[in-house]
């Protein structure tokens, strides 16, 4: 019994992977296709014909210009206010826009890590 159950495995499992090759050749002899379940293969267009994936990159790219921009503002606004204050006062909000600097900055690093 175990012999026929060992027989039966062995050619099942020969079936089972020459019916899986043939499913990926392509009928006309050319390279074999394997599927992909990733749809970030596929390039998909949007209605006026342009990428889909260059149109977010794009978009992603000026929104990191506008925050880096607003970083130098608030950095800016920093140094005056620390400069105006004296040597031994640190005003509270300089205390805030070091906190706003850093949300800024960690926005800007997780959109350009992407």
């Amino acid at each position: 019994m175990a012999r026929r159950f060992f027989a039966f495995s062995v050619l099942s499992s020969g079936y089972l992977f020459s019916r899986q090759q043939d499913q990926t050749l392509p009928p006309d002899g050319g390279p074999p296709f394997i599927p992909s379940g990733n749809r970030s293969d596929r390039d998909v267009r949007l209605p006026n014909g342009k990428s889909r994936n260059n149109a977010i990159a794009k978009d992603e790219h000026e929104k990191a210009l506008a925050e880096a921009a607003q970083l130098v503002t608030i950095s800016e606004q920093l140094r005056d206010e620390l400069q105006k204050a004296g040597s031994y006062i640190v005003p509270v909000s300089a205390v805030k826009k070091t906190e706003e600097i850093e949300k800024l900055a960690k926005k800007i690093r997780g959109r350009l890590k992407g």
